[in-house]
C-alpha cells in the first residue's frame, strides 16, 4: 500500500501519541556492540518499583502494551522495549538466540540506570524473560510469565501438541506473507477472532510489521526450537507468576503445567 492510506502505519502513529500522553518518551539507545535498541521509558520517574514488559512474537512494543500501560504506570516505573529485529531495534551481530535478547535488554535497563526491576514477558518475550531472570538473578526480583511455551521439546511438533506439524509451517503461521495466512494466525491467537476483517487491511499489516526483517525472525524461530528439551531448562529462584489462556492454540496449557513442574 506504498503511497496511499495505511492503517498500521496510522495505528503506529496513533499509539506514539498515546503513549506519550500516558506519560513515557521514546528511546533508542546505542548498546555499544552494533546493536541499538529501542524503548519507552518515563518521562519522569519516581519512587516506585521498575517494571519491564517485554512483547511477543506478533508485534512491536506498542501494539502488544498498550491496553496495560495506563493501568500499570499508576503502580510502575515502566520501561517498554522492543526486542531485536521489531520496532526499531535492530544489530549487526549475528547472534539470534533468546539469551541474546536477553542480555541485550539488561545492556539497555544498565544504560537507563535501572539496576533492580520486575519483568513480564508475553509469548515469546517470556523467552527472553526467563533467560533474564536467570542470568541476572540480582537485578531481577519477581517475574510474570504469560502464555510463554518456554518448555516446548522439539519433539511436540511431531508428536502433534501443536497446530503447526513443522517448522515451516510454524514460520508461515508466525511470519505470515498472505492475507489468508494472517487469518489463520488470528483464529490461533484469538479465543474470538475478528470477523470480516477486509484482504486489504490484512495485507497493509503484513507489509508494515511482518515483511521487515522477515529473513531475521526466522532465524529468531530456528534458533528457538532446534534440539529443546525442557530437561535442559535453567531453574530460576525469582517469585514467578505464570499466566496461561486455557484454549491457547499457539503454546496450549499442557506447555504451561509442563513449565510449572520444571521452573522451579
Amino acid at each position: 500500500m506504498t503511497g496511499c492510506f495505511s492503517f498500521t502505519a496510522s495505528g503506529n502513529r496513533c499509539l506514539r501519541i498515546y503513549f506519550a500522553i500516558a506519560g513515557m518518551k521514546s528511546k533508542q539507545m546505542d548498546l555499544d556492540d552494533g546493536t541499538t535498541m529501542h524503548c519507552w521509558i518515563p518521562k519522569k520517574t519516581s519512587n516506585k518499583p521498575a517494571l519491564i514488559l517485554i512483547h511477543g512474537f506478533g508485534a512491536n512494543a506498542m501494539w502488544q502494551w498498550s491496553s496495560q500501560i495506563c493501568p500499570l504506570l499508576r503502580h510502575f516505573n515502566l520501561y517498554v522495549p522492543d526486542l531485536i529485529f521489531f520496532g526499531r531495534s535492530f544489530t549487526t551481530r549475528p547472534e539470534r538466540t533468546e539469551i541474546f535478547q536477553s542480555q541485550c535488554v539488561m545492556k539497555l535497563a544498565e544504560k537507563l540506570g535501572v539496576s533492580k526491576f520486575h519483568v513480564v514477558g508475553v509469548s515469546y518475550g517470556g523467552f527472553v524473560a526467563y533467560h533474564l531472570a536467570h542470568l541476572y538473578p540480582d537485578a531481577v526480583q519477581k517475574v510474570v510469565l504469560v502464555a510463554a511455551g518456554i518448555s516446548f521439546e522439539e519433539k511436540d511438533m511431531t508428536e502433534g501438541l501443536f497446530d503447526a506439524p513443522d517448522l515451516e509451517t510454524a514460520i508461515s503461521i508466525l511470519l505470515p506473507q498472505t492475507a489468508a495466512d494472517l487469518r489463520k494466525l488470528l483464529k490461533l491467537s484469538f479465543v474470538k477472532p475478528p470477523r470480516m476483517v477486509p484482504s486489504c487491511l490484512l495485507k497493509d499489516f503484513i507489509a508494515n510489521m511482518v515483511t521487515d526483517r522477515r529473513e531475521e525472525r526466522i532465524e529468531l524461530i530456528k534458533h528457538l526450537t532446534g534440539g529443546r528439551k525442557a530437561s535442559d531448562l535453567p531453574v530460576i529462584h525469582q517469585e514467578t507468576l505464570i499466566i496461561w489462556g486455557e484454549q491457547d492454540r499457539i503454546f496450549p496449557l499442557e506447555l504451561g503445567n509442563r513449565l510449572k513442574r520444571f521452573a522451579h
